[in-house]
């Protein structure tokens, strides 16, 4: 019953009333609405709600309005995998936005494949799209992107080469780390440091001072949770250790500079999501800024694109049946949105280029893009 008030309430504000009937076209989101999530998760459901309305203002899709049912993962696997068994249940859902989590994507990849519609997701893992699962898409780069991108900034931009790797150990900062040893490796490059966490730490003292210890003139990480990349910003810097910082996309979201404020500044960041990267990022970033008054980060950016790319695919498919919708969306070709420009590769993967950014007194100033070929 609780999980059905959120979802109504959700509702409500994406559409203007509490209809749920056949008439509408509905769309499923997997979002962390509780949890030590939440904050990302409330930022996800803001880039949804921006797209819905724009569909919805110009009619719809197929002549129908869309509505969103949200369930809660509550920050966790098993509330993910949970989350997905119940919207699978319901038949007149069409295709879900999944988790921007690896792990909690990883989690639930076999109820994903049982329930057989389309889902968007925003974990980075490359794995995710490799595990002989045909309703997954990624509508963001993949880490073996990133790491490329990471590794050439820091040895080529940076000229430093004693590295010092960072990681959460769940399936994302794993695979992330491994990418990043390997593109390293190309280099001629062996980290003097690879140290991993538990995800929602709240005393990063020991891996500080490993760090410092490893005479490591460079620190890079793969942090899956924002509030964790504050916590360690902070704590770096009192216990002295000012060395060059470049990271994963969580050191540039929105929830990780407020959290960290000074302690950030001067790191360099890799992220899928800039408001300055392009024509539509800018569009967007303006509009958000005078909706919600704050900031726009990845985590909206992603799940704006998802659901657009969805509407295109719906579209172009002339159906609502799921695995004509699949087909659309692996025939996109250039679909341009604020994360860059979609092509859909057979594995499901839409996109192959990271912005470096840096933070300059908390501002997050544009470098430059980098595109790969798939």
């Amino acid at each position: 019953m609780k999980m059905l008030k959120i979802a109504a309430v959700i509702l409500f504000a994406l559409t203007g009333s509490f209809a749920w009937s056949a008439e509408t076209i509905k769309i499923g989101l997997i979002n962390e609405t509780t949890g030590p999530n939440a904050e990302a998760g409330s930022y996800a459901i803001n880039g949804v709600k921006t797209a819905i309305e724009q569909i919805n203002k110009k009619g719809g899709l197929l002549g129908k309005q869309v509505e969103v049912i949200i369930e809660d993962t509550q920050s966790s696997n098993p509330g993910t995998v949970l989350a997905f068994s119940k919207l699978g249940g319901d038949k007149d859902i069409i295709a879900m936005i999944g988790p921007i989590r690896s792990t909690q994507v990883m989690a639930a990849s076999p109820t994903i494949a049982k329930n057989a519609i389309p889902v968007m997701i925003g974990g980075t893992d490359p794995s995710l799209t490799h595990i002989n699962n045909p309703w997954v898409f990624r509508c963001r780069p993949n880490d073996s992107f990133s790491s490329k991108v990471i590794a050439d900034f820091g040895v080529s931009t940076l000229k430093l080469k004693k590295w010092a790797i960072i990681h959460s150990t769940d399936t994302f900062g794993n695979g992330g780390k491994k990418a990043l040893e390997d593109a390293l490796k190309l280099q001629g490059i062996t980290p003097v440091l690879t140290q991993g966490y538990t995800n929602n730490s709240q005393d990063f003292t020991p891996v500080v001072l490993a760090v410092k210890k490893s005479g490591a003139d460079i620190v890079a990480s793969y942090m899956t949770n924002s509030t964790d990349v504050g916590i360690l910003a902070k704590q770096l810097r009192q216990l002295g250790e000012t060395s060059p910082w470049i990271g994963s996309t969580s050191i540039t979201t929105d929830t990780a500079i407020t959290l960290a404020g000074e302690a950030l500044y001067g790191t360099y960041g890799v992220t899928d999501f800039n408001a300055d990267a392009n024509a539509e990022s800018k569009a967007y970033s303006a509009m958000y800024r005078l909706k919600y008054k704050i900031e726009p980060d990845v985590y909206s950016g992603w799940t704006y694109d998802a659901i657009n790319v969805l509407a295109q695919a719906i579209t172009n498919a002339n159906s609502t049946n799921p695995e004509q919708i699949k087909k659309a969306i692996l025939a996109l070709k250039n679909f341009k949105g604020v994360e860059g420009n979609y092509n859909f590769d057979e594995n499901g993967d839409g996109l192959s280029g990271y912005n470096i950014v840096k933070n300059e007194n908390g501002k997050l100033v544009f470098n430059k893009h980098i595109e790969f070929p798939k």
